[in-house]
């Protein structure tokens, strides 16, 4: 069986990201530290994440990590993370927790194609589509 999981990069915001991820959709993170694993090259960088992961109640997993100042980190994204399902209370509440702090790109409501779709980007920087599966428009 294999996984295909989102994994976020950050510099220096991978812990607090991460907790807030968790405060929205519940869950558990593990994480490391550079400094655990002895591969820290700037001090001041030694207890950033190296790797963490969440697993939520819902079967969700992200993972994210800091990237080191001696490495590159694009600025901008062409990904974004991508929520659907047919519960509306549970992804309203999704995307309601990640717009604190963050910008509305397209409000939460109904679609052309009769579901409700909603595109927000977090105090992070992390971009979210949210889809809410609904009965197709009558024509």
């Amino acid at each position: 069986m294999s996984t295909l999981n989102p994994y976020l990069n950050f510099r220096g915001q991978a812990r607090e990201a991460m907790d807030f991820y968790a405060s929205v959709f519940g869950g558990d993170v593990t994480r490391s530290t550079f400094a655990e694993f002895q591969v820290s090259q700037e001090p001041s960088e030694a207890e950033w994440i190296m790797h963490s992961q969440l697993v939520t109640p819902a079967g969700f997993t992200l993972m994210a990590a800091d990237v080191p100042s001696h490495m590159e980190l694009a600025n901008g994204s062409s990904i974004s993370v991508s929520l659907s399902g047919d519960d509306e209370a549970e992804l309203t509440g999704y995307y309601e927790k990640l717009i604190e702090g963050g910008t509305v790109v397209e409000p939460l409501s109904k679609a052309p194609w009769g579901d409700s779709f909603g595109m927000a980007i977090d105090r992070f920087g992390t971009q979210w589509l949210v889809n809410i599966a609904g009965a197709p428009a009558q024509s």
